[in-house]
This record gives structure tokens, sequence and C-alpha cells, in this order.
């Protein structure tokens, strides 16, 4: 394990070299560029909103804040873990042509993910001083940590998938279909306390519950969150990565076959 780290670590400068070109290349040709980093959000913002404040009214106060908070990260990881699929395949031509470990695509592929979402956080943190709801300073303190985790899941569910799909192709497919239900299965666009009682077992098995709910507490609640919560993310991202790592290391084997 520590050997494959290193190996990794070697090649670092591809690593960023791949998250450069992605965040580069996104939006080439497009005509608001890379204004599409904020606007993609903020229109889903706009439309989770109107359903759910005028239409079928969620009784939550400043509810676009309390969406908005939940929303950018889920983001993060549905792009990750959806879009993290087809990683490996869309680089077959590389994969069969030069040696370097395999795993980079997914890493680089996530952190490009990362990096977006850090840009829309700008977003966040100006709607919620502009709105009077401001920032509790302790409670960001714990941001880092929440965003940390997150990231160790995201990437670890996307080293099974991206591995998974140079076998299966189908899967790039059905996962746009599982993270649409993902969505409504995690505390987005409800808050955790209305979810039954009866059912709040199987929340707690779904990683991103936990994610959500941390990051609500500090941007829309203001307060740190419980130890419990983060200390249950971390534990289910640590174990998604190691297991990530471990499928994706077997299955990499025949990757060039494959492709």
């Amino acid at each position: 394990m520590i050997k494959k780290f290193k190996e990794i670590y070697a090649y670092r400068e591809m690593i960023f070299s791949l998250v450069k070109r992605d965040l580069k290349g996104r939006y080439k040709g497009s005509i608001l560029g890379f204004l599409w980093t904020f606007i993609n959000p903020l229109l889903q913002l706009a439309v989770y909103t109107m359903v759910f404040s005028t239409i079928m009214r969620s009784g939550i106060e400043d509810y676009y804040l309390f969406l908005f908070v939940a929303l950018i990260p889920w983001i993060f990881f549905s792009t990750s873990v959806a879009g993290g699929a087809g990683c490996i395949w869309s680089q077959q031509e590389m994969v069969k042509k030069i040696y370097f470990p395999r795993e980079v695509l997914p890493i680089s592929f996530v952190t490009s993910q990362f990096v977006n979402m850090l840009l829309c956080f700008i977003v966040i943190f100006l709607v919620l001083i502009v709105s009077g709801k401001g920032l509790n300073p302790a409670a960001i303190l714990c941001l880092p940590i929440i965003m940390i985790v997150e990231y160790i899941l995201a990437l670890g569910i996307a080293l099974i998938v991206s591995a998974v799909t140079v076998y299966i192709r189908d899967l790039e497919y059905i996962l746009g279909i599982i993270t649409m239900a993902w969505q409504f299965l995690s505390p987005v666009m409800y808050s955790i306390e209305q979810v039954p009682e009866q059912l709040h077992g199987i929340f707690n098995l779904n990683p991103m519950s936990h994610v959500i709910v941390a990051y609500r507490d500090i941007l829309y609640y203001g307060k740190i969150p419980e130890i419990q919560t983060l200390l249950n993310a971390t534990i289910l991202g640590v174990v998604l990565l190691i297991l990530g790592g471990l499928v994706f290391n077997s299955l990499q084997k025949h990757f060039a076959e494959e492709l």
C-alpha cells in the first residue's frame, strides 16, 4: 500500500497536468466559458427552490440557502461518481500505450471536480454574507475536514466504478439513474429530521447523509457539526477508499486487454 502511494506521488505532476487540462478544456468553445461552473448549480438551485418553496412548500426558513449549501457538495459527489465511471475508458489510448499508475486518471478527474466545487463555494460564502445569515468562524474551521472526507468518499467510489466500467460499459449509463435516486435518498432537498424514525438506520448507512448534514450544520445553521456525524462520515469515507483501491488494483491488471 505504501509503495502504491509513493508511486502515485511520483506522478503528481501528471495529475496536476490532467486536472489543469480538464479545467481548461471543459467549456472550451462555449460563449460563457468558465462561467458555466457557477451558472449550472445556480440554475439547478432556481428550479429546486421554485418547486419546494412555491409548488411543494417545504416550510423551511430561507429554503434557498438550506438547499444551496447541500446542492453544491452533492453536484461534486454525483459528477465524480457518474462522470468518473468513464475516465479510464475515455483515455484508453494513453492506457494502452504508456505506463503510469492507472489510479492517476480517477484521481485527476475527481480532483478537477473538487476544484470546481471550491470555486462554487466562493458564491456560497457571498450569498450567506449578503443574505445576512453570516458565517460562524468556529464552524468554518470544520469545513476543510468535511471537504476532505467527501473527497475521499468520492474518490473511493470513482476508483470502483471507473475500473468496473472498463469491463461493463453499461455501468456508465446506469450510474446516471443511480445518482439521481441517490440524491432523493440523501437529505439534500429536505431535512434529516423529516425522515421517519424507522428509516434512520438506512439513512445512516448512506455516507452522503452524514456529509450533507455536516455541511448544513456548518453553513446553514452556523454550528460545529456533531463529532458523531464527522466520525461516521470519516469512517465510511476511509472504508470506501480502501475498498476502491483494492477493487481497482485487482481489476486494472487486464485493462489493456479489455480496452
